[in-house]
């Protein structure tokens, strides 16, 4: 007998998300002059929960601005959080305008949170087996409400369009313990974005050893009364179980703060009527009209027809992409991205969505009129001047020796099939090497390979990607050829067998060069990408040797040495390195001269390696674990080489401060020259997920200005040298490549036009620090070798 289908009920932490809304959001407001970029994300999130969980009933619970037990228990809870602006106290006021016009009744109560009244109604409804519970909210707080699949809770993971289900499993693989031990997690690691204290110098991954292995707070103690040797067997360092003694009270306490509710004396009873039988349609749509909320309102009309509404379709012409000038379209996405980093991929829609106007023309002018009063018509009319140049570079393509493909086809599945039974003979077995669950096997069951740090998959699975393979390289020679295995399949199918059909009908490779296709202002190669042709034993360059210049021309690259070392050199104002290359120096020697205490030289060639890594690392938000990954070593000579770096850098630990700090305050960092990246993670309530926003937001001024700005400007003052030598019909762009340009050059010219591009790349930007390009010519992409002009030293490339 079929198992009866249960009735879905959603609960929706109003303030969660209103609060979400309202700072992944721009501040949206009506011509009215009212706020509603919160109300947005409301509307919004609530529609996509209407579509993706096909729920039956919905009910919204909140919080009232009254002191909760919680506060008379504890005068320092939630006394670290700001105030909240009154924008967004508006907004919550008004959102009960939008339950009602949706038909969803309200819970609140006096001294309760709204995570209370959700944990009230999902004990009561659990234990119905005609009825599954959902908890819809933007706070992860709510976890610990998750049991089985009876409830689950579908949360924001990034913004307000990007989220997940959480299900017993699931928080299980995300903690590494069951959702009923939440409680006993912030009792022992605290939450700041709360004030829970914890006990103080836990934290989180001792927390989580310590529940592993002895369960809640309150077991923690019972055995250490009984049995402290426990403890040590389990890993628990000297230093935490000193901590917890003495702490029990504030453990405890914790515990209860962190504790959700789950007998406020609330009167709930389920909906009679089904959610769609309680929605007024005409209240919707006023509603969204007035709040000027014309897709989403779009969107709920055909959500109303699809689960059987009568809609009145309005008599407006329809505008699509199709229906607008290709360059004007892209100048509005140009400028949505430019307003909002996030989205690099826009499309019609979002430009009306974000400006909430109702025809292209008056969504580009506002589009317009933003980007002056945010200081970005600078950056603008950079990416509107280089359009022209990219797209001719997307039509020049790429010559392709179709014929050298065929054969570098042949020696790479050949190669593969000898990887392939060199790994069957290592594991002693034959198997699907590119089966995850048959790979994951072979490695952790059949070999014994240690699982120690191996994270898994969404699906619980032991992953078996590359990053966590990288750890396993010590532990078995194995994993050097399945990683090599892989390299081979990955060129093999992206490349060297893809291509062929893709030419045109001179042998030209056409990829896309997308202007908006990162979120630093980078562009971004698809169809395929020839950015991420993977440099391995020489492989990646065998795929390049296919690209080639045609007869009579080179392909000459132009490559910015150490831009983004230069970069910081530039932003941050360090004198030290500032001076290193000013002076020519190497930057990696003097950096390791000054950390290790030594003239330069008496610099190593370890200690330069060393130097090297740190300097690269601090760009993109390197901590002392990667450090340690990267460098070898214990953790406490990682933590001295971090902690030596900044004794002797200052400057730059103030500017990587400053750059955080920043972004923490406005939501986005800057480059130079006013390019921004939005950050709307980086003031998150999940610690790993601020810290990767601020991680982020430390390279994105650098990686910016460097292979946004300023290539970008080089591309630009390139083309104005070439126009003005009327080289323009013999020199021809092909790609960027991170800090390269590939160009495609008539050899009659080659010398004038190295040199001008050269002056064109290091001449942008007006910095104090000066920029160096190396350039390499040759037949091939892969055989480049470096080029000299006449009567003049050659440049260097060393890195």
């Amino acid at each position: 007998m079929a198992e009866e289908k249960k009735q879905k009920l959603i609960l929706l932490d109003s303030h969660a998300i209103l609060h979400r809304g309202y700072h992944a959001l721009p501040d949206f407001v009506s011509t009215k002059g009212e706020p509603t970029g919160a109300l947005y994300g409301l509307v919004a999130l609530l529609l996509k929960v209407i579509r993706e969980l096909s729920p039956d009933f919905l009910v919204a619970c909140y919080d009232l601005p009254e002191p909760t037990f919680r506060h008379k228990e504890f005068d320092g809870y939630k006394s670290t959080r700001k105030k909240i602006d009154d924008a967004l106290i508006a907004q919550i006021k008004r959102s009960r305008d939008v339950f009602e016009a949706f038909g969803i009744p309200m819970y609140e109560l006096a001294g309760f949170e709204a995570d209370d009244m959700i944990g009230t109604i999902a004990e009561k409804c659990k234990v119905r087996k005609d009825l599954s519970v959902v908890v819809a909210s933007g706070d992860m707080d709510t976890l610990q409400l998750v049991d089985g699949k009876r409830v689950s809770v579908y949360t924001l993971r990034k913004g307000i369009q990007d989220t997940v289900i959480y299900d017993e499993k699931a928080v299980e693989e995300r903690f590494g313990f069951e959702a009923k031990f939440l409680p006993d997690f912030k009792g022992l690691s605290g939450d700041k974005s709360d004030n829970i204290p914890g006990v103080q110098g836990i934290g989180e991954k001792s927390a989580t050893l310590l529940i592993q292995n002895f369960g809640t707070v309150e077991n923690i103690y019972r055995q250490m009364e009984k049995d402290e040797t426990a403890f040590t067997q389990a890993g628990v360092k000297p230093r935490v179980l000193g901590l917890l003694k003495g702490n029990e009270e504030e453990a405890l306490f914790s515990k209860i703060l962190g504790t959700i509710r789950r007998d406020a004396p609330i009167d709930f009873h389920i909906p009679k009527k089904n959610f769609w039988e309680t929605i007024q349609r005409e209240k919707v749509e006023e509603l969204c009209d007035e709040l000027e909320f014309r897709t989403l309102k779009a969107r709920f009309l055909a959500l109303f027809a699809e689960n059987g509404g009568e809609v009145v379709e309005e008599e407006t012409p329809a505008e699509t992409e199709e229906n607008i000038p290709p360059s004007d379209l892209k100048k509005a996405k140009i400028a949505l991205w430019l307003l909002n980093s996030e989205i690099t991929s826009g499309t019609l829609e979002d430009i009306l969505e974000r400006t909430r106007e109702k025809t292209f023309r008056a969504a580009e002018k506002k589009l317009l009129e933003e980007i002056k009063e945010e200081g970005l018509q600078e950056i603008y009319d950079l990416e509107v001047a280089i359009m022209p140049i990219i797209e001719k570079a997307e039509d020049r393509g790429v010559l392709v020796d179709k014929g050298y493909l065929v054969k570098l086809s042949k020696e790479f599945h050949k190669a593969l099939t000898k990887c392939e039974k060199k790994i069957w003979k290592m594991a002693g077995t034959e198997f699907n090497i590119n089966s995850p669950k048959q790979l994951g096997e072979v490695l952790f069951e059949k070999l014994n390979l240690s699982l120690k740090g191996i994270k898994k998959t969404a699906g619980g699975a032991i992953s078996t990607r590359e990053s966590e393979l990288q750890k396993l390289r010590s532990e078995h020679e194995i994993i050097e050829d399945i990683l090599k295995y892989r390299e081979l399949q990955k060129l093999l199918s992206t490349y060297i067998d893809n291509i062929s059909p893709m030419l045109d009908d001179k042998n030209r490779l056409h990829t896309t060069l997308n202007q908006t296709g990162t979120t630093t202002g980078r562009m971004s190669s698809t169809s395929p990408n020839l950015q991420n042709i993977p440099v391995r034993e020489g492989l990646g360059e065998s795929v390049r040797d296919a690209f080639m210049a045609p007869p009579k021309f080179s392909l000459v690259s132009f490559d910015y040495s150490q831009i983004e070392m230069r970069i910081l050199a530039e932003m941050s104002g360090d004198e030290m390195l500032l001076d290193t290359f000013r002076k020519g120096k190497d930057v990696h020697a003097s950096v390791a001269s000054r950390v290790f205490g030594v003239p330069e030289n008496e610099v190593t060639k370890d200690m330069r390696r060393k130097a090297k890594v740190i300097n690269f690392g601090i760009v993109y938000g390197m901590g002392v674990r990667a450090l340690r990954q990267n460098l070898g070593g214990t953790m406490a000579e990682a933590q001295d080489f971090y902690d030596a770096y900044f004794r002797e850098f200052p400057s730059i630990a103030n500017y990587l401060e400053s750059v955080k700090k920043s972004a923490r305050e406005k939501g986005y960092t800057e480059t130079l020259f006013g390019r921004r990246r939005y950050f709307p993670e980086i003031s998150s309530r999940i610690p790993y997920i601020r810290s990767a926003a601020e991680r982020m937001a430390i390279n994105a001024p650098i990686q910016g200005t460097a292979t946004g700005d300023l290539v970008k400007m080089a591309i630009l003052e390139a083309e104005k040298r070439l126009e003005k030598k009327k080289m323009t019909d013999q020199v021809f762009l092909l790609l960027q490549i991170h800090d390269e340009l590939l160009f495609e050059i008539d050899e009659r010219v080659l010398p004038e036009a190295v040199a001008e591009i050269q002056k064109a790349m290091e001449s942008v930007g007006d910095l104090s620090v000066p920029l160096l390009v190396g350039v390499k010519a040759g037949a091939r992409w892969g055989s480049l070798v470096p080029y000299q002009l006449p009567q003049t030293k050659t440049i260097s490339t060393k890195v």
